[in-house]
């Protein structure tokens, strides 16, 4: 399955621990960005555009990540996610996976018809922290959705997930450390416990990037961007539920 990103809007407000160092509000200061206005981008219908051909661009079975530059569930996004809503459920034959720290605000923000939860869409949710995890884990199961992601990330300190895994209403938890300047580091223990958290309820666990700092066995190892991902799978602690 091919993956994609699409970003109807753009620009956020730093919300919690986790987006101190956020790599969005990064670029955009390189840019001369404010990244706190939250616009519509060009990208809005992406789903839905064609080619000179009349077929759709966006292709059958590709996995788009939507809102990787804002927050899908922000305030100022409340009259255009009902389009994109829409639009979504319209591309049955793709899967979209939505974006959000906001975990209090995605049961109201939810269209009228989505009852158990569009089959092609799912909601991850960022925890970056012990207080995180206890703050909007709750929420996040009150919610149903067809596929519901635990994003640890960036992953700030050893956290324990498993009270919120055990019910079997979450499919995965993934996890990363953070990137760029001046970035938090991730220990390699921390991600082996969350791992095994996983396990031991057959969760399906991936760890996707060590992040900028990794620390294993006492030692600090600085990572460039593109090499977190190879690195990261070289733990060898992603786990697939049976």
């Amino acid at each position: 399955m091919k993956e994609k990103m699409w970003n109807p809007w753009h620009g956020c407000h730093k919300y919690s621990e986790g987006c101190l160092n956020c790599y969005m509000f990064k670029f955009d200061k390189e840019r001369d960005i404010d990244s706190n206005i939250v616009y519509k981008t060009k990208d809005y219908t992406m789903p839905i555009k064609k080619d000179r051909e009349g077929l759709y661009k966006l292709k059958s079975d590709s996995c788009v990540n939507v809102c990787l530059t804002s927050d899908f569930f922000i305030e100022e996004a409340d009259e255009w996610r009902k389009d994109v809503w829409k639009m979504m459920k319209f591309r049955s034959d793709v899967k979209f996976i939505l974006f959000t720290k906001r975990a209090n605000r995605i049961k109201s923000c939810l269209p009228e018809d989505w009852g158990d939860g569009y089959p092609n869409v799912g909601i991850a949710l960022t925890v970056e922290n012990q207080k995180r995890i206890d703050e909007r884990m709750p929420l996040f199961l009150e919610i149903k959705a067809s596929y519901k992601i635990a994003l640890v990330s960036p992953m700030l300190e050893k956290v324990n997930i498993e009270k919120y895994i055990e019910s079997s209403q979450i499919d995965e938890v993934s996890c990363s450390g953070e990137n760029y300047n001046n970035a938090r580091p991730c220990d390699y223990e921390w991600v082996k416990d969350l791992s095994e958290q996983c396990k031991r309820n057959n969760v399906t666990f991936k760890f996707f990037h060590t992040g900028s700092n990794f620390i294993k066995n006492g030692k600090i190892y600085h990572i460039p961007y593109n090499k977190g991902k190879e690195q990261a799978r070289k733990a060898y602690l992603d786990y697939k539920s049976t």
